[in-house]
């Protein structure tokens, strides 16, 4: 049976992001808010969580995860970066947007798409995942929650809990999210290609 946290959008109580980071750290999977829809996350080398993350969406290894990070310098760890793709993410992050790009050897191979080597990433903006990313110091893995089936992500907590309780660890109600997704974009050929469009304007890559 999954725990419920009411923690504010704006002013996260640490009490309870320092809770939910020991459930991270813990092999458990959390349901949170970002700046799009709600998001399972777990720990980034734990692969049972993401294992069960991938069983709860209904997606496969070739479905690209994405990395939740604190900052650019965090993604530049975990993916390979050139001076045009650099300036690229400075203009979009943190923001709504999930970005595909090169994976470094940071990346536990399980994670990175089995062929082309790449990896989703992005900087949310939203107070309860920056709190949660800071208390944890290292990145999450995430995907939207679509459950298999639906046409569109939970947005409702409660809906998210009755749906999932008997699945995940932790489910974050912190109030109510859009229903669009992120906006991906591939950066890891020679031009951008849109992949979705969701929250974040396209326009920004010139689409």
């Amino acid at each position: 049976m999954s725990q419920f946290f009411q923690i504010h959008p704006d002013n996260p109580q640490l009490r309870l992001i320092k809770q939910a980071v020991q459930i991270i750290q813990a092999g458990g999977i959390v349901a949170l808010p970002t700046d799009c829809c709600y998001a399972l996350v777990c720990q980034l080398d734990n692969k049972d969580a993401v294992d069960r993350v991938r069983r709860i969406r209904g997606v496969d290894d070739k479905h690209h995860l994405t990395m939740l990070c604190r900052d650019l310098s965090e993604i530049s760890l975990y993916a390979k970066v050139d001076n045009r793709q650099f300036r690229l993410l400075k203009s979009a992050t943190p923001g709504a947007y999930t970005f595909i790009l090169e994976a470094t050897k940071e990346v536990p191979r399980r994670l990175s798409h089995p062929a082309r080597k790449t990896i989703g990433l992005r900087v949310p903006q939203h107070s309860i995942v920056s709190a949660v990313l800071e208390e944890l110091g290292q990145p999450l893995i995430g995907a939207t929650l679509i459950l298999p089936g639906a046409d569109q992500a939970l947005t409702d907590p409660e809906e998210v809990r009755d749906q999932l309780e008997k699945q995940i660890e932790l489910v974050i109600d912190g109030g109510a999210c859009s229903l669009e997704p992120t906006t991906v974009i591939d950066l890891s050929g020679d031009e951008p290609q849109l992949i979705r469009q969701g929250r974040g304007d396209a326009g920004l890559f010139g689409f």
